[in-house]
């Protein structure tokens, strides 16, 4: 038996609506009482772009702390341009906003890494930085390419830089890119410290993020490939005529889901599906 492991949940999961009109902190206080030990920040998720001024920042983070819990904050910012180069503007605004709010993951999109990885430049602003760094695979062929980032650990290895930064594992973002997750974990699994935990529902244009089903042998599989001790995020969409029921049946179950021996899951009917990376 391993230890439990932190349960984040992506303030998204809450529906985006829902977050933009009422704000992240009523929802951190949500997830607080479904159980998670971790809130996700959306940044675009902010109603208006002074919510990602210092001082509001600082008071929502001050706040999640308040409630116990620690903050993941989350940008849809790459890490490099289209044409590979380090986007060290969009590092910078990324940790100076995560480090305002307190958080203690920092997450960006990859964006258009192509071989090389400019790991002294990216090292010269982790410097200063108490926030850990991690780039999450996304849906879209450049930042969501198997490749890339075996590709950007390796580079990283031989500039000897292993371990500047780590990576989000988004299990559900793979279908969009044909790529079986259970392929993709066993390639990346010693770079993956945060994990987001969603399957999917649908094909091509018509797939959406969903929660996994009672019998997905496949998504616990995937679980069991990656480290076991790394936090994992909720980021499925709750039925949103039971959001908060929704949320602590969820966190239990993904706890149960990531510890030894594996819980078989049994999540409840998958909500009504709700388009977010």
């Amino acid at each position: 038996m391993i230890s439990a492991v932190d349960i984040v949940i992506v303030a998204s999961a809450f529906g985006m609506d829902a977050v933009r009109a009422d704000g992240h902190l009523k929802w951190a206080q949500a997830s607080k009482r479904a159980g998670a030990a971790g809130f996700e920040v959306r940044r675009e998720l902010f109603a208006d772009e002074a919510d990602a001024a210092a001082p509001r920042l600082r008071a929502l983070g001050e706040a999640t702390v308040g409630l116990g819990m620690w903050a993941v904050y989350s940008t849809p910012a790459s890490l490099y341009a289209s044409d590979g180069r380090l986007d060290a503007a969009a590092l910078r605004l990324a940790l100076d906003e995560a480090a305002a709010l307190g958080a203690r993951v920092v997450k960006l999109q990859l964006g258009g890494f192509a071989g090389e990885a400019h790991g002294a430049a990216i090292a010269a602003q982790m410097d200063s930085s108490h926030v850990r760094l991690v780039v999450e695979n996304g849906q879209l062929a450049e930042g969501g390419s198997l490749a890339q980032f075996t590709g950007l650990f390796d580079a990283l290895a031989r500039d000897g830089r292993a371990g500047l930064l780590g990576m989000t594992f988004d299990i559900g973002n793979w279908a969009w890119r044909g790529v079986a997750p259970l392929d993709a974990a066993r390639l990346l699994a010693p770079h993956v410290e945060y994990i987001h935990c969603k399957t999917t529902v649908g094909e091509g244009a018509r797939r959406f993020p969903a929660a996994p089903e009672a019998d997905d042998d496949r998504f616990i599989a995937v679980l069991d490939s990656l480290p076991r001790d790394v936090p994992r995020g909720i980021e499925f969409p709750f039925d949103a005529s039971r959001l908060e029921a929704d949320a602590a049946h969820y966190v239990e179950w993904l706890a149960a889901a990531s510890t030894e021996p594996v819980v078989k899951a049994t999540p409840a009917t998958p909500a009504t599906p709700r388009s977010h990376a």
